[in-house]
This record gives C-alpha cells, structure tokens and sequence, in this order.
C-alpha cells in the first residue's frame, strides 16, 4: 500500500508531447498520482482516448466544435468527464482548488494565462511553457514568491540544471557560487550545413529532428536555435542568472543535458537518455525520484562525448535572444512574437529558412519601449511585434 497522498494533476496541453509523456509516467505510478483534468486545442479525438484512459473530471477543448465533437463522443461512451472549452475554462482547472499540481505543456503564447492562473493560485506548476518566462518573467516570478507555489521546470535542459544545483534551490532561487550556467543544444539537424545550404532548407526537413520528438513549431526553434535562445532567456528568471553567466555549448549526442560550473572550478552536469520522461518524472515526484520509464544510459555505446561552440553567423536567433535578454522590457516579449509568426510563415513556405531571423532582427529593431508590468502590457507587446511580423513576411513573401 502506498504512503503517499494521491496528487491531482492537470495536464495543459495534453494532447502534445510533452502531455503524451506526462500521461506515461502517470500512467507508471497509479497509486501516486490521479488526473483531474486533461486540455488540447482540438484535437478531439486523441483527448478522447486519453479521458477514457484517465478518467478526468474535466476535459477542455479551446475549439468550441472540437468541444462539441468530444462532448457526443464521450456521452457516447458512458463517460461522466464534464466537457468546458474555451480559455477561461483552461485557467479554471489550473487554479481549481482539487488540483496539487499543474503540467503547463501548451505551446506558444497561448499557455501564459492558465499557466499565470496556476501559480496565482499557489500550485506546484511544472513548466514546460517557456513563453510564460520569456513573455512575463518578473511577472511571472513575483506571482510564484506571492503565492508560495513551487516552480520546477521541464526543459530537459532547464531539468538538467536544476538537478546541477544546490538542494533547497527550489524555494530560494539564486545563483550564489555559480560561474557559469552552461545550456547545452544538440545544434539541431543543420548544425553543420552552410548558410548557402541553409537558404534551400525545406519545412520537413526543419522538423526533422536528429535525437528528439517534438512538434512542428519547436522543431523548427530547434533547426534555427531559437529554441536554445528561449531557452536562456526562461534560464535568467528561474535561476536568478545575469546573461553574461549563461553559455550555450553545442553537444550533439544530447547526453549531457546541461551543467552548472562552480565557483570553486567544479562542473556538475546531467546525463541521460534524451527522453523527456526523465524530466518529467523528475518533477512530478520531487524530491523524490521515480521509474519513468526511460531506459539505462549505456556510457560505453555513448562512446564519446564532443562539444563546439554555437556558430551565431549561421544561427543569428540565438544572438537575437540574448539581445532580448540584454535589452529587457518588451524585448523578449517582442522576439518570441516575432518568431512564432515567422516560424509559421516558414512552415506554410511563405518565406524562407534564413527569412526568420530577418523578421525577427526587424521586429526587434522597433520594439516597443513600455515596461511589461502586467498581462495587458505583455499581451500588448505581442499584439505590436505580431503586427510588425507580418508586414515584414509580406514584404519577404513579395520580394
């Protein structure tokens, strides 16, 4: 018999990935945890299986027809899941006073608000959302330490370096002893292709990742290294860490998920297979540790392990981000809007490969200077740069 009090979860986004991998190692520890409520976007018919799997009290759809679908699917089936949809229903069953913890794995701007919504009201959120900090960091922030929720992050790489520092880290936020915060990126599947071979890159090819699964979208952060530029950006507000402290290093094989360098000239890095069961198990059972699932590192197949630094004249998101960074205000939030747009414009062969970091450059040129002091200011910010973005994609699309 278990000694553990069942955790309720909810899932933000549980049709992706990241949910996918959740509801597995969920899946794993029955007697530990229990899913009160699943969210997706639309897609029905993949939330249907995972409801009648987990049996949640609640269901979301953001797509008022996708509801309507799952609704007379599940009624179909006996089930007794009640079906909301739309946005606000998303930060009801994150804020629900039922639930102990939080996944917020919804990809994009879109998950701010649910994922806002859980650490108002002081749940253990486990972040997978890293717009939430690049959009609204010192909001999002001061809304953890109000509240006395406890923020974990997913990222593999963000994991990675939560695990490297001290213990108690979690609750007092601080990069005391620390030289360095060392991120590491695989470099994606162009990190050895010209930039004269980088112009003809296709949209499948983008998202044709070397060691991860992942969607479209942060497929294609990844290919530009976008997704590691996020990436510091998340890593400045969740470990209190200056920009001039964090670095990324290239490491192809993915084994090494990141580091943390001391002060005393120690290097403590995580390894492990890339499988983001890792991570995830990581924080849902924290302290504790947990199977997930994933199978043994075998050092010896591993072999070697190589390291290279990022080449920012071919990969210019990720010297655009740490701009943001540098810059501050709506900068960050500026550049993620920027890139969502221009990364979609990419998937739908509108622009090109190399066209991104121009619309984003552009974006970031004119961004507007106002503090982002409130989710109005964000979401302002991002209204602004999205315009901009797709009067600079017009442009490129008619060139």
């Amino acid at each position: 018999m278990s000694q553990h009090a069942i955790q309720h979860i909810t899932v933000l986004g549980a049709t992706g990935s990241i949910g996918q991998s959740t509801l597995d190692v969920i899946a794993r520890h029955p007697d530990r945890f229990s899913v009160f409520a699943l969210s997706a976007q639309r897609q029905d018919r993949k939330l249907l299986e995972q409801v009648l799997r987990f049996a949640p009290r609640y269901a979301v759809m953001v797509d008022a027809d996708a509801a309507l679908r799952l609704q007379s699917a599940l009624r179909a089936a006996g089930s007794r899941t009640e079906v909301l949809s739309g946005s606000a229903a998303l930060e009801h069953v994150a804020a629900a006073d039922e639930v102990d913890m939080v996944m917020a794995a919804i990809v994009g701007a879109a998950g701010l608000r649910p994922t806002l919504a859980a650490a108002q009201a002081g749940k253990k959120v486990l972040l997978a959302n890293k717009e939430a900090l690049v959009l609204s960091g010192q909001l999002f922030m001061d809304a953890v330490a109000d509240n006395g929720a406890l923020l974990l992050p997913i990222d593999s790489e963000h994991n990675a370096v939560f695990q490297a520092l001290p213990a108690g880290y979690a609750r007092s936020p601080g990069v005391s002893g620390v030289r360095k915060v060392l991120l590491t990126a695989s470099g994606g599947p162009f990190r050895a292709r010209s930039i004269e071979e980088l112009r003809a890159v296709t949209p499948d090819e983008a998202c044709a990742h070397p060691n991860w699964v992942m969607g479209r979208k942060i497929s294609v952060d990844s290919a530009t290294m976008m997704n590691k530029g996020l990436e510091v950006i998340e890593a400045h507000w969740l470990f209190g860490a200056p920009a001039d402290i964090i670095e990324v290093v290239v490491h192809p094989q993915s084994v090494i998920h990141s580091m943390v360098e001391y002060v005393d000239g120690s290097v403590i890095a995580q390894l492990g297979n890339p499988d983001m069961r890792t991570p995830i198990a990581h924080a849902l059972a924290w302290p504790e540790r947990i199977d997930a699932g994933v199978r043994s590192l075998d050092l010896f197949d591993i072999a070697r392990l190589d390291f290279e630094r990022p080449d920012l004249q071919r990969f210019p998101c990720l010297a655009l981000a740490f701009s943001a960074l540098r810059a501050g205000g709506a900068a960050p939030a500026t550049l993620n809007a920027a890139n969502e747009e221009a990364v979609e414009a990419f998937l739908t062969q509108r622009i090109g490969f190399l066209d991104i970091a121009r619309v984003i450059e552009a974006c970031l040129e004119r961004s507007p200077d106002f503090a982002v002091d409130s989710l109005d200011a964000v979401f302002a910010a991002d209204a602004q740069a999205r315009d901009r973005a797709r009067t600079e994609i017009r442009k490129l699309s008619a060139a």
